[in-house]
């Protein structure tokens, strides 16, 4: 096996508690993703034995204004002492603050002069932030259909600010059901993104369940990551079709060479 695979917890047996899911993941082999983690008991989780490979980097904020990037930078203050309670490897970053149903807040419907600019400074504060907590952020991609209105959401736009970026602090978490749906071209933008990669995530389209259900050829992209010398976390963000656990399977499967 030539990655470390991990599965988002908060979308795999959703009936059970939070422990539990991190704990079985872990005895199957996984890491474990979270999401918001102000509605989890964290030392629970930490006691779990887990290894946590992505969280949420912060609980509010937004990139490109002023005002939202002093409330990101407090909240990723905030969560970056989580992650390191956790031992999280990554804390993910949006180009603003997504709600229910993961609709942005607020909805922002075009980019104006200035604002890749001043999302740059932004995220060089994030790392002068992460360098002095011995954390790393990553900035991940969305599509459009799900996500509207995101600043910054596209696979261009999130390899655009981070290879700006340019500092080990800031990587990509390239979420690839994301760049299916918004761009396609999936083996292409992995190559362009590669230097800067932190972790892929993973999950197929239509439907957001697990690698053979629908589209797109996971198997393939695996070899192709591997060719180009891709070793790090591909991460499950995805729902099980019927039974979680032949959900993680075929994870596996498509992501073992």
């Amino acid at each position: 096996m030539s990655f470390q695979l991990a599965a988002c917890a908060e979308m795999m047996w959703r009936d059970k508690p939070m422990a539990w899911r991190a704990a079985r993941l872990h005895e199957m082999g996984f890491g474990v993703g979270l999401w918001n983690w102000t509605a989890w008991d964290v030392d629970e989780l930490a006691r779990t034995g887990a290894t946590f490979t992505i969280m949420n980097g912060y609980l509010k904020g937004r990139l490109a204004d002023a005002e939202g990037a002093r409330i990101l930078l407090a909240s990723a203050r905030e969560a970056a002492q989580v992650g390191k309670r956790l031992g999280v490897r990554l804390l993910n970053l949006h180009g603003t603050g997504l709600g229910d149903m993961g609709i942005p807040i607020p909805h922002i419907g075009s980019c104006t002069p200035g604002m890749a600019q001043q999302a740059r400074d932004t995220l060089m504060r994030i790392c002068d932030l992460a360098e002095a907590e011995g954390v790393v952020f990553a900035l991940e991609n969305l599509n459009p259909t799900d996500h509207p209105g995101c600043p910054f959401g596209s696979t261009a736009e999130v390899l655009a600010l981070v290879s700006a970026v340019n500092r080990p602090q800031l990587r990509i978490n390239l979420d690839l059901y994301h760049t299916q749906i918004g761009e396609g071209d999936l083996i292409r933008w992995c190559r362009a993104c590669l230097p800067w990669i932190g972790e892929v995530q993973v999950a197929d389209n239509p439907g957001r369940c697990e690698p053979g259900t629908g589209e797109i050829n996971y198997a393939g992209i695996a070899r192709a990551l591997d060719a180009m010398g891709y070793a790090g976390p591909v991460g499950l963000e995805a729902f099980a079709q019927d039974d979680e656990e032949k959900a993680l399977e075929a994870f596996r499967a498509a992501f073992t060479l």
